[in-house]
């Protein structure tokens, strides 16, 4: 077989916030017994959630599909303040799985409130975080924008009171940009002490600009709906380097590799190693393999565990 380099990116794959929420639920299961309910998916990856399922949680849209008396655990996206209300109105038992960076811009988000400023927030319409987010504060507190456009269309009166903050899985280099463009239109807007954007979604991009120079082609393991995932697809491409985001090794089309000398590979956040080597073992069916590991940083974060599950 014709030979391939393999370059594997790292850090790569799971992050501390997705391996303490899935412990989580893997932990309620234990304790309570199936069924454990999960409002959302738990991290945005199909293997890990259909995973789960087969040990006897449930996956719902929202609170009103849990029945009374069963356990649930909020996703690691985080949840507006109205769902852990609801749930303790019904007397439920919940567990809450949010990444404690992303609750960390949840308090922020209302510092900020209580400090009279108004938050723009940049972050991608729709995704739960951003709603998670938006859903700790009143009401028209906070502004999303997307783009720079969105900046350009901003028209709040002279003398308001701004702060900024961010979704924790953006483009680092997009993020930068929109920032600057703010404090420019809005010089006195007041931002975060240390930014929004994650260690590990940080981390993961820096390790794809690191390998793409390197390589014919990059492949992103990560769910369509995983904006960490997407972004590092968009990495590569502007590295000039083409990039596909796949499920897992089947979706792999052997034309892919045509005239391909090195491959690389990464996994977004919510993709377990496993599937990494399944990949790599897909690619040997097809070429003789060398793998190499280019490592941008070393990670050593972890998260506790609510206190439920501990004592």
């Amino acid at each position: 077989m014709p030979p391939l380099t393999v370059l594997v990116a790292a850090p790569r794959g799971f992050c501390a916030g997705v391996d303490r929420a899935i412990e989580i639920v893997e932990r309620a299961l234990e304790r309570y017994g199936a069924p454990v309910y999960v409002r959302h998916e738990i991290v945005h990856n199909r293997f890990v959630v259909d995973g789960l399922k087969a040990k006897g949680a449930v996956f719902v849209e929202e609170l009103d599909k849990v029945p009374d008396g069963v356990p649930v655990v909020f996703s690691a996206h985080g949840v507006p303040k109205a769902v852990p209300a609801n749930a303790e109105a019904r007397g439920l038992d919940y567990l809450d799985a949010t990444c404690p960076l992303v609750s960390k811009v949840h308090r922020q988000a209302e510092r900020q409130v209580e400090a009279g400023r108004h938050i723009v927030f940049i972050g991608h319409r729709g995704h739960p975080e951003v709603i998670g987010t938006f859903g700790q504060v009143p009401d028209g507190a906070m502004t999303l924008v997307e783009s720079l456009d969105d900046v350009a269309t901003l028209a709040f009166a002279t003398g308001t009171k701004l702060a900024f903050l961010t979704q924790t899985t953006l483009s680092v280099d997009d993020t930068a940009a929109i920032v600057a463009a703010l404090r420019q239109r809005y010089p006195d807007i007041v931002g975060p002490k240390a930014e929004d954007i994650c260690y590990a979604t940080s981390n993961r991009q820096a390790a794809v600009k690191a390998i793409a120079p390197e390589c014919d082609l990059v492949l992103v393991i990560g769910a369509p709906n995983s904006s960490n995932s997407v972004r590092l697809v968009e990495v590569a491409d502007r590295s000039g380097t083409p990039a596909r985001l796949i499920g897992r090794a089947s979706d792999i089309q052997p034309e892919w590799l045509d005239g391909v000398g090195t491959v690389g590979i990464t996994a977004g956040a919510s993709a377990p190693e496993v599937l990494v080597r399944e990949v790599i073992d897909r690619l040997g069916e097809w070429r003789s393999v060398e793998e190499r590991t280019h490592i941008a940083a070393e990670e050593r974060m972890i998260f506790k565990l609510p206190r439920q599950l501990t004592e």
